[in-house]
């Protein structure tokens, strides 16, 4: 063999060995993106059960569970009632409408069969609903109080929060876009990755 051909051949080796670093560094990268994407998928789930399991919390005892056991307890034992709300309306001698409005209760389910039927959730543990997937059985942050709003009235409020997001621009300025659900500060139950 010839010089021409051994350094070929070397050249060759050491680009193909290059070329599939480069391709490996995209890869991982795309990987990454992707566990994320349904780390963060799978988060935003759970926080959206949390909420309806919050806002039937709060139906039920005026006011938002403030922690996971007593939101835990009222899963496993509670009730939510089904109530009917029927509207008649009256035309007046005026041409004015009258409205009436009444409610008749039906009955009651339970929290667990409404909210997380196993027709809905059928893989559902109530033990791992406050854990945040993939943080390595990290739970979620409760928070729920009252707030006085404008006008000297008071306000339920809630939220519920990822205590370390797996997205780094989520872990941007101590955790400011964490994904959470509900507010400290306004009435809101909505989610911030909407």
């Amino acid at each position: 063999m010839n010089l021409t051909k051994v350094l070929s051949l070397v050249f060759f080796i050491v680009a193909a060995y290059l070329g599939y670093l480069l391709w490996k560094g995209v890869d991982d990268v795309v990987e990454a993106e992707k566990r994320v994407a349904l780390l963060e998928a799978a988060t935003i789930e759970k926080l959206e059960m949390l909420r309806n399991a919050q806002l039937a919390y709060q139906a039920s005892n005026g006011k938002y569970a403030s922690t996971w056991d007593s939101l835990k307890t009222f899963i496993e034992t509670g009730t939510i009632w089904i109530v009917q709300r029927t509207e008649t309306t009256k035309l007046l001698d005026y041409g004015a409408e009258e409205i009436k409005v009444s409610f008749d209760t039906l009955g009651s389910v339970n929290v667990m069969d409404s909210l997380f039927s196993a027709k809905k959730y059928p893989d559902f543990k109530l033990e791992l609903l406050p854990v945040v997937p993939g943080s390595g059985g990290k739970q979620f942050e409760f928070f729920a109080d009252k707030i006085e709003k404008t006008g000297g009235y008071m306000v339920n409020v809630f939220e519920i929060r990822d205590p370390s997001p797996i997205n780094p621009k989520r872990r941007a300025n101590n955790n400011e876009k964490a994904l959470r659900v509900g507010s400290r500060t306004d009435a809101s139950t909505e989610g911030n990755w909407k």
